[in-house]
């Protein structure tokens, strides 16, 4: 899908084209494409319900007021992660270095960037064998929070840091040494804990520490991921800045870190997959692309209170989508709002990039925003009040994964996805 045989013309049309794609706005887009398209009965593999979404936004809603009966609910972030068994790491770690007062604000959210950035990128499915012992508080975790807390672990111990005297620092340079044994040790990992997608979480980490290195307009030079503050609170006005500007900075100065993935005129386009419903216009050079950009989405909502902590207050949140993934992809199938059309496709092993896995999720995507409008409806609230990013906290992703765990053993996802560590 290069373009280095068209001419300068064409290239720069299929440039242009695969830009419009790295943004919230594609992604909802191009997932409106496929649910036109099961609404009408065309979808190959899945038929929607919509019958059936009302009892899935009962289920959630209890969900939420048995976590939150106060119904206030936190954003959907990282940081959730480590607070894993009711410690909260991260203020334990700003008090321990004497980082929590206003004139530090700058170099807090800067090192919540640090934390975070990495973090995220390692949250892909562990897979249901692993698990992590978090030794100072003598606690197992599994699954994402078992990732939080380990990738925690690794920052504070100066893992991602180029001078191991100051650790709180992820910079290029570290990052683009990571090794296999460094993952492996710092995730506990040997053959009696397998962890999925150890050699693909180790490839994201080098790709992010050369990503940052080339883009030293955003992560400075020498490169350090914390710098992103700095390059966001230069473009805020009133300390502000839009939520879909946060996205798309992160989209473009990260897009290199994903491997193997889909490049058109030069632009990498990251968790972008191909699905015929979504071919509508010949003349576009990205027709039957479906962007979802879930673990960059995931981390726009992560940097949330980082960025908070440094007085930058991210604006129109709900610009961003749902995440396409397999807890809350998972729930609508669980309450048959999403229905496979064969039921051999329940137990059939299929790659990120099926085309099944394609509509699955783009129809995650647009039920996710039908769930918080029959969510909010119930509440009486609206989206300013209780953004997707609290709903999904509140919420989709917690209920998929109860749901998961009463439907079947270890709380596996209806579906057998082949991950890489890079998607799921």
């Amino acid at each position: 899908m290069n373009s280095g045989t068209r001419d300068s013309g064409a290239g720069g049309r299929e440039k242009d084209a695969a830009l419009r794609l790295l943004s919230a706005s594609a992604v909802r887009g191009r997932c409106a494409r496929i649910m036109a398209a099961a609404e009408a009965g065309k979808t190959p593999y899945f038929s929607w319900h919509d019958d059936k979404l009302d009892a899935c936004a009962d289920y959630v809603l209890g969900v939420m007021r048995k976590r939150f009966p106060d119904l206030n609910v936190p954003i959907h972030s990282r940081r959730r992660h480590f607070e894993a068994g009711g410690i909260d790491r991260w203020s334990a770690l700003i008090a321990k270095h004497g980082l929590g007062g206003a004139e530090h604000a700058a170099e807090r959210a800067r090192i919540g960037i640090d934390l975070t950035i990495p973090s995220v990128l390692l949250d892909a499915g562990a897979g249901a064998s692993w698990e992590y012992y978090d030794e100072a508080h003598h606690k197992g975790f599994s699954r994402s929070e078992g990732l939080g807390v380990a990738s925690f672990d690794m920052f504070v111990n100066g893992a991602f840091a180029a001078d191991k005297s100051e650790p709180l620092r992820s910079d290029a340079s570290a990052l683009m040494q990571i090794a296999t044994d460094d993952i492996e040790r710092g995730f506990q990992v040997d053959a009696m804990n397998p962890l999925v997608g150890v050699e693909g979480r180790v490839s994201l980490l080098r790709r992010l520490g050369a990503a940052a290195r080339v883009n030293a307009d955003v992560f400075g030079t020498p490169a350090r991921l914390g710098h992103l503050y700095d390059h966001l609170a230069a473009s805020a006005v009133d300390g502000r800045i839009p939520a879909e500007l946060l996205l798309e900075t992160l989209l473009h100065a990260l897009g290199p870190v994903w491997p193997g993935r889909l490049e058109i005129g030069g632009v990498d386009l990251g968790d972008c997959w191909k699905h015929p419903c979504a071919a509508v216009d010949a003349n576009d050079p990205t027709d039957g692309l479906v962007p979802f950009h879930k673990l960059t989405q995931w981390l726009a909502y992560s940097l949330l209170e980082p960025l908070a902590d440094g007085g930058l207050e991210v604006t129109g949140l709900d610009a961003l989508t749902g995440l396409p993934e397999y807890r809350n992809g998972g729930l609508l199938i669980d309450f048959g709002v999403v229905a496979a059309r064969d039921a051999n496709l329940y137990t059939e092993a299929l790659a990120v990039d099926h085309p099944a896995i394609v509509e699955w999720r783009a129809l995650t995507v647009i039920g996710l925003d039908r769930l918080a409008e029959r969510i909010r409806a119930r509440l009486g609230l609206d989206a300013a009040s209780l953004p997707l990013a609290r709903v999904l906290e509140g919420g989709t992703w917690t209920a998929g994964r109860k749901i998961a765990a009463e439907r079947r053993p270890g709380g596996a996802p209806p579906l057998n996805i082949v991950s890489d560590g890079t998607v799921f």
